[in-house]
């Protein structure tokens, strides 16, 4: 643990959410994990995917039906959730010179490009509509809109400020599409989380802390997710024995929604944070001791579906950060569209330059 250095984490914090989610281009909104199993030949995803990729070419989002969410998109390409993550690095980056603190309104003309510019991935509703208030010079602390999903987009805010209440503040803000507590407190939750194992402490401690320090419906979502992974982990349990328990797991930890489209959606797979906060803590604690445990936790989470690449975010930026950016495997590094893009701009940073 103690010879990755400060940088390795920082940058793993990153990367590791950037490959967790491109691994997830493939079998985004398919919510049928086994489906996923026989498509990827029997056996967890070694490289990245195009948009339903041996599925068709279309995930089934259910509620929304059969179709490619990412149309612009190839393998080794990035979800609307990555793509969120590498605008905010952009944007940190055009004002790395003087460090200073996040300012959305400044932002704002960035995102509106990119949005306007082929942005290829899914645009949520959220971004829709925040995007149609925007035009209708709706001012920014009245800006979003009430969607429970967690929409983490802060990761490169690692290399940028050194505190976790700047930290937080960056989270928060580049969530500026959401309004829901529930959404915005889980982008605070895995920040905080990603700031303590980047200055040391183990996932499992500081997912620990950061819960009792948020109380409530974070810490009974964390102590749910712990239950959760001491049943799946012991050998006695039914759970244990199911060859899709990771999948069980995740959709048993939720209640059924039911969109009112077609079927009803298990949440602890769909977005609302509700399932995809202890989603995402189920897979870093379970996989945190094992020997590529990296790997092993963003392949997990690709395999189950459903909003597989909110959850990757947060695993990929906690495990980075813990693993350190070398621990990434080579082969994920190599074929990452962005990789060097996004390098060039994170060593600009402050904490990185």
């Amino acid at each position: 643990m103690n010879n990755i250095s400060k940088e390795e984490r920082i940058k793993g914090a990153f990367f590791g959410a950037i490959v967790a989610d491109a691994l997830c281009l493939g079998s985004h909104y398919e919510y049928d994990a086994k489906k996923i199993y026989k498509a990827y030949g029997n056996k967890p995803i070694e490289k990245y995917m195009s948009p339903g990729e041996m599925m068709g070419g279309q995930t089934h989002g259910i509620g929304w039906g059969e179709r490619n969410y990412h149309p612009g998109k190839k393998a080794g390409g990035t979800t609307d959730y990555g793509d969120y993550n590498i605008l905010v690095l952009e944007y940190l980056a055009s004002i790395s010179d003087i460090p200073r603190p996040f300012n959305v309104t400044n932002m704002i003309p960035h995102w509106m490009k990119r949005l306007e510019k082929g942005w290829g991935s899914w645009i949520c509703t959220m971004t829709k509509e925040t995007y149609g208030q925007v035009r209708q010079g709706v001012p920014v602390e009245r800006l979003g809109g009430i969607s429970n999903a967690m929409a983490i987009r802060h990761a490169a805010a690692h290399a940028y400020y050194d505190t976790e209440d700047e930290v937080v503040d960056v989270a928060r803000k580049c969530m500026f599409t959401h309004r829901d507590v529930h959404a915005l407190g889980g982008g605070e939750f895995f920040a905080r989380v990603t700031h303590r194992v980047i200055n040391g402490e183990t996932p499992s401690n500081a997912v620990e802390s950061a819960a009792l320090e948020m109380e409530g419906f974070f810490y009974d979502k964390v102590a749910q997710a712990i239950a959760k992974v001491k049943e799946a982990t012991d050998g006695n349990s039914a759970l244990s024995q199911e060859k899709f328990a990771d999948d069980l797991a995740i959709t048993s930890m939720a209640r059924l929604w039911d969109v009112g489209r077609s079927e009803p959606i298990k949440v602890g797979k769909a977005s609302p944070t509700e399932g995809t906060l202890p989603g995402a803590v189920y897979f870093i604690l379970k996989y945190e001791n094992e020997e590529d445990g990296l790997k092993k936790a963003l392949q997990a989470n690709t395999m189950v579906g459903g909003d597989n690449a909110s959850r990757g975010i947060a695993i990929g930026m906690v495990f980075g950060a813990y693993k350190g950016v070398n621990a990434i495997p080579l082969e994920w590094r190599e074929t990452l569209d962005e990789w060097n893009y996004c390098e060039d701009m994170l060593s600009r940073l402050p904490l990185l330059k």
